[in-house]
């Protein structure tokens, strides 16, 4: 009798205990996630989306396939607004992290672009310069792409951009950020990096039927700055004075940092 109720006894604590191994195992593997609002024009009709977070995600588009997804869409705007497509897959692509980045992802804004006054549209709120600020919503993107040629378009302070012989890239990389559109001294580099490493240039001369060439007597050519590099050693390497790279690239200062994109030919 004794051997009889200690056997029972512990086959009911054997199945108690794998029972709560399985509960644990059961609470471990659900997915985190947490709940975002995206403020529609009408602030009582705010919609709660849950977002879920994979701490081991990784980049599931390469780049490769976002150029693919939306080489027309920047080919077709070239088209219709004159913004080289170069420029658009480039800004695209850094802007969006090629498409993964978790801004895009929730709003499928492709270039950063914030509310600014007279936005009507849905709206959300992401940390850049600034905590929280106003980003705009778009319900796919193409919407995105053509509102970013609206964009520069329709502000006068990018109207210089327009002026720019079709094609020259490296014009436009460096007009979008004296014109105030990114706050990083580094995003012309950035963008020509990208446009240079994945041949994006050749979608503009698809839309032109030819290929951007400088005039041959005023041959262009640019320099981007390493660690290391001075006015003065780029002056002795291209063969120009410390004042004609200054006059040049209207420098105030002696001051160059890394990254920058320095005209080095007269």
């Amino acid at each position: 009798m004794n051997l009889k109720f200690f056997l029972i006894t512990v086959l009911t604590l054997s199945l108690l205990v794998s029972c709560k191994s399985k509960k644990k195992l059961v609470k471990k593997l659900e997915t985190p996630h947490k709940e975002m609002v995206i403020k529609s024009t009408n602030d009582t009709d705010s919609k709660k989306v849950t977002l879920v977070s994979n701490t081991n995600s990784t980049i599931r588009n390469s780049t490769l396939d976002y150029i693919e997804q939306y080489k027309d869409a920047a080919m077709r705007d070239m088209r219709n607004y004159n913004i080289p497509a170069s420029i658009k897959l480039a800004q695209g692509i850094l802007e969006s992290s090629s498409g993964n980045s978790q801004l895009t992802k929730r709003s499928n804004n492709h270039f950063g672009i914030k509310c600014h006054k007279g936005w009507e549209g849905d709206k959300t709120y992401h940390d850049d310069d600034e905590k929280g600020e106003c980003f705009r919503v778009y319900k796919d993107p193409a919407n995105s792409y053509k509102d970013h040629s609206l964009f520069l378009t329709s502000r006068s302070r990018y109207s210089d951009l327009f002026k720019i012989e079709q094609g020259d890239y490296v014009k436009w990389a460096k007009g979008l950020s004296k014109a105030g559109y990114a706050t990083d001294r580094r995003y012309p580099a950035k963008l020509i990096a990208i446009i240079e490493k994945y041949d994006l240039h050749k979608y503009d001369t698809e839309v032109l039927g030819k290929s951007f060439e400088y005039p041959k007597n005023n041959d262009l050519k640019n320099h981007i700055v390493t660690k290391g590099d001075t006015l003065y050693s780029l002056s002795r390497r291209y063969g120009l004075t410390v004042s004609d790279l200054k006059k040049i690239n209207s420098l105030d200062s002696n001051t160059i940092s890394i990254g920058q994109v320095l005209i080095v030919s007269k």
